[in-house]
């Protein structure tokens, strides 16, 4: 089986059978890089078989900054990726990197599949998620990020009456497999319209204090991104 990569880029976050995904940054410079990186990674999976009928999905996402990609794969568990790494990722990280010299792989997190979602009201118009946010929170342990995506979820139920998110469309929470950190890949109609929610403010206290200010919180980070390329094994 070949790589197809698809017309829409977005990964299908409805995707049965996923017990694992992966989420690597690397670090390439400039928009024109980011350009010739995700061509490369399209070649270079194209012209090769697929690896393993356990990864169901391989997406790439271009930071809004220029500098960054997203790379966003789905696995049917933990074990099948580190397959792949014995036997086919180094061929395919030579391939990129001598069309596109000097990238930096800059972090790598395993996460199991999508503990929580939510969909913003008045959403599913058809129309596609213009950018996507990547929420990373950080933890001093493995128990407290459930309660925290709990006080999540309650602060976009406050949010409802007092200050819907115009232009979110939907939010997914992963949980890292190391315990450590919280993932929300969240879909969003256009930058500009994140950009205007975070200028808005959350409220001074109530629920969204206790999402910011969790003790357990050690830090955290938001990053936006285009979806740029989704490749999938072809019949």
């Amino acid at each position: 089986m070949n790589a197809v990569a698809h017309p829409d880029p977005r990964p299908d976050l409805h995707r049965p059978g996923v017990g694992a995904v992966l989420v690597s940054t690397w670090r390439v410079g400039t928009p024109e890089r980011q350009r010739a990186a995700v061509e490369a990674i399209r070649r270079t999976w194209e012209d090769r078989d697929w690896p393993d009928p356990g990864l169901l999905s391989y997406s790439v996402l271009a930071g809004t900054d220029g500098e960054t990609l997203l790379h966003y794969s789905q696995w049917t568990g933990q074990r099948v990726y580190d397959d792949f790494v014995r036997t086919h990722r180094d061929d395919r990280n030579a391939a990129i990197d001598a069309a596109v010299p000097g990238i930096e792989r800059v972090e790598l997190r395993r996460y199991g599949p999508i503990h929580r979602s939510t969909v913003q009201a008045g959403a599913g118009t058809g129309e596609p998620a213009g950018i996507v946010v990547i929420v990373e929170a950080d933890f001093d342990g493995a128990g407290h990020r459930e309660e925290w995506v709990d006080a999540v979820f309650a602060a976009l139920d406050e949010d409802a009456a007092t200050r819907p998110a115009a232009g979110g469309i939907s939010g997914r929470f992963h949980l890292s497999v190391d315990g450590g950190r919280v993932l929300n890949y969240a879909d969003w109609e256009s930058e500009r319209a994140h950009e205007e929610w975070m200028a808005d403010g959350a409220p001074p206290s109530g629920a969204w204090a206790r999402v910011h200010h969790h003790p357990a919180l050690v830090g955290g980070r938001v990053r936006r991104y285009a979806p740029a390329l989704s490749l999938s094994a072809g019949a």
